[in-house]
């Protein structure tokens, strides 16, 4: 099947490899010439812009946008808007808030052109790993795009299948789903994420408390000096707190257990405070996930041990470098 991709990042270029390697074909666009020249050679078409691309893809035309939610994101919707005609589709991968995608979905169900919100786990491991998804809009266009989907999805893999799941959508076992109509996918992804701080902050003061285990504050008999690299990796096997938050965190800790190459400013983007706002909406206590958003907002005015585990996690799995302070 045929895809544009807008934007070629750290994992937009990864997408349109896996789909490369497994018989689709791709044209794609990044305002980095380089980036496009980089997937031409690994047999992608290049367009030199949004209209070139548009020209290059065969109707019915299925364009996936990858950029940073906002502005960005919101003018390239927007423009492709303008260049695609009815029955094309528009594809939002990357981390809009659900509110603008149901705006946008309605106003390009007015002439005739499909909006499709997937949420995008993965980060930069994707391209082997495969891309966990949670899709919103029509289902007509969603099932269309669904051999994209089945490519970029995980697949069943090693994971143990779930008792009394006999009847339900087969797809989730792949590793996506169709949430439902259009901003439902960002809805659950923003959720997904929201999840994703609690988690994380959960284990970085775990193991800030077992790093402050050996304190001269202590008794003496009551001082440890543990290997924080080994607790993770035993953690990793077979406990009940295992995850692949866990497996980045002894990653992290096997290369250095100070951290030294961590500042400790935690960036947040984004879906965390969606998630709260959605819960302040809805009346529904979210205490640990908002303890976890404060606490990335004070990281960046005095970081901990904690908020050094915090970024390393985060470039585990997204790639994503901490910005300097001003």
């Amino acid at each position: 099947m045929q895809l544009g991709m807008i934007g070629l990042g750290r994992m937009g270029g990864n997408i349109v490899r896996r789909l490369l390697r497994n018989g689709h074909t791709a044209v794609v666009f990044d305002r980095n010439a380089q980036a496009v020249e980089a997937l031409v050679k690994e047999g992608a078409v290049g367009a030199t812009s949004l209209e070139d691309l548009v020209s290059k893809l065969e109707p019915p035309r299925a364009a996936w946008v990858m950029l940073p939610a906002g502005a960005i994101t919101e003018e390239t919707v927007q423009a492709l808007g303008g260049l695609m005609q009815a029955d094309d589709c528009i594809i939002d991968g990357g981390n809009s808030f659900f509110g603008d995608d149901v705006r946008r979905g309605g106003e390009l169900k007015a002439r005739g052109i499909h909006y499709v919100d997937v949420g995008t786990s993965g980060g930069v491991w994707g391209l082997e790993r495969g891309y966990c998804m949670m899709i919103g809009g029509d289902r007509s266009a969603v099932d269309r795009l669904d051999p994209i989907f089945a490519t970029l999805a995980p697949g069943l893999g090693d994971v143990p299948r779930t008792p009394g799941r006999e009847g339900r959508d087969a797809r989730a076992e792949q590793g996506y789903i169709h949430a439902g109509p259009t901003g439902a996918g960002h809805y659950v992804k923003m959720v997904h994420n929201g999840i994703e701080y609690g988690l994380m902050q959960a284990y970085a003061e775990g193991f800030d408390i077992l790093r402050h285990a050996n304190s001269e504050n202590l008794p003496e008999e009551r001082r440890f000096d543990l290997n924080l690299g080994d607790i993770a990796e035993v953690w990793r096997r077979g406990s009940v707190v295992s995850s692949w938050l866990l497996d980045l965190t002894a990653q992290a800790l096997a290369g250095d257990d100070s951290l030294e190459g961590f500042s400790g400013f935690v960036e947040d983007s984004g879906e965390g405070r969606w998630t709260i706002n959605a819960a302040i909406e809805q009346a529904v206590p979210a205490t640990v996930l908002s303890a976890a958003l404060y606490r990335r907002f004070r990281s960046r005015e005095d970081a901990s041990y904690a908020d050094k585990l915090l970024s390393a996690m985060r470039k585990g799995f997204g790639g994503h470098q901490e910005p300097k302070k001003s």
